[in-house]
């Protein structure tokens, strides 16, 4: 009997520690999550004062989505009877990430200002508020908020956000200072510096793109250069399909760079940087939009000696090479079939979790971590 209270006590340590990892950010397997909730329900039927239990059922039902349950169980202890301040506060601030999540807003700002009230910890309170704010699309609010929070990174993106909505009403002057403020917040901030080129891009100024584009790759990341050039690669097929789409009429896009002058600027750069597959490959791909196709492929062929590898360096090679040889309308027809379902692999995945996806992110979507994307360079990644 000893050691099954003492084998019971052990699994129950183990998965609340699971539960405190997907509550730091970090995203447990699905299959795992699962058997937790399994095992914790059982404890749960069995021991129905473990209190702890129960907030920790209530979070692993949130991570897997069912919210529903997750707020039955908050509001449960809420009302029990004689539960003590500690945990009924705790029960208020998980309910509020119930509600949050479940998007109630107020409802969740209403359960913090209870767990406030209560004793819960004023600094999870803080970040859970600015998270509200933010997806309320007070983008300026959430910037102050993290930035009280010493949290640097989340108060640029947010001044990044607050800068596009600025552009967007046209009011250019605040979107620039927005910029400009969320790099001095965080000089590592990629979203800021491509939001800087993207702005030069529209406006039309080749030699700025370079600039601030020179200045970025000096203090962004190395592992998250590649975002800077998949953003301004999206934004030159932007301002083209807005120039097929246009009808001769004027759009965000009708003053940007023609793709020659880009290219002209940026290649350069590329060229004085560190022997990296990554710059090889998208300075190739800035090469193919101008139709240099020989140094595209030599571009290629380098990004390949540093990692033989990477897919999407041999797929390009490997399209380039089609018009050099003979083949059969049929096997013409087969290989465009396997070569555009080749294009449509998810090339970015978060470091931290492993989601997949086609576009660039700043905040994994899943487990919320922060720029932790990153290019999938192998396909078995």
């Amino acid at each position: 009997m000893g050691w099954n209270i003492f084998n019971r006590k052990k699994a129950q340590s183990a998965l609340l520690d699971r539960v405190r990892m997907s509550g730091s950010g970090e995203s447990p397997p699905v299959q795992d999550t699962r058997a937790a909730i399994e095992e914790l329900s059982k404890v749960v039927q069995n021991d129905p004062e473990a209190v702890e239990i129960y907030l920790a059922l209530g979070s692993l039902y949130r991570s897997q989505g069912e919210i529903e349950r997750a707020i039955q169980i908050r509001n449960s202890l809420i009302v029990r009877p004689g539960l003590d301040r500690e945990f009924k506060a705790r029960a208020w601030f998980e309910l509020g990430r119930d509600f949050r999540r479940a998007g109630f807003l107020d409802r969740a700002e209403k359960a913090f200002h209870e767990a406030r009230s209560l004793g819960q910890d004023p600094i999870s309170i803080h970040r859970e508020m600015a998270r509200l704010t933010a997806e309320r699309g007070d983008y300026e609010k959430a910037a102050e908020s993290y930035g009280q929070l010493d949290l640097p990174l989340p108060q640029a993106h947010y001044l990044v956000r607050l800068a596009k909505d600025r552009f967007t009403e046209g009011n250019a002057s605040q979107g620039s200072r927005a910029l400009r403020h969320a790099i001095r917040a965080y000089p590592g901030s990629v979203e800021a510096w491509l939001e800087q080129m993207t702005q030069a891009y529209k406006a039309g100024n080749a030699g700025k793109v370079g600039d601030v584009l020179a200045h970025a790759l000096d203090h962004v990341a190395p592992e998250l250069r590649f975002v800077l050039f998949e953003g301004l690669l999206l934004a030159l097929g932007q301002a083209e399909k807005a120039r097929v789409n246009s009808f001769g009429e004027e759009t965000e896009w009708s003053k940007a760079c023609p793709d020659e002058k880009v290219v002209e600027v940026v290649v350069p750069i590329i060229e004085t940087q560190e022997p990296d597959v990554l710059l090889l490959y998208y300075g190739a791909m800035l090469l193919l939009r101008v139709e240099d196709t020989d140094n595209a492929r030599s571009w290629f062929e380098k990004a390949l000696m540093l990692n033989a590898d990477f897919w999407q360096a041999r797929l390009e090679l490997f399209d380039l090479s089609r018009a050099d040889q003979t083949l059969t309308p049929f096997f013409k027809e087969q290989l465009s079939f396997f070569l555009g379902r080749a294009r449509r692999v998810r090339r970015f995945f978060c470091h931290h979790c492993g989601l997949k996806r086609d576009q660039i992110f700043f905040n994994c979507p899943r487990c919320h971590s922060w720029h932790s994307i990153a290019f999938r360079t192998d396909i078995t990644e």
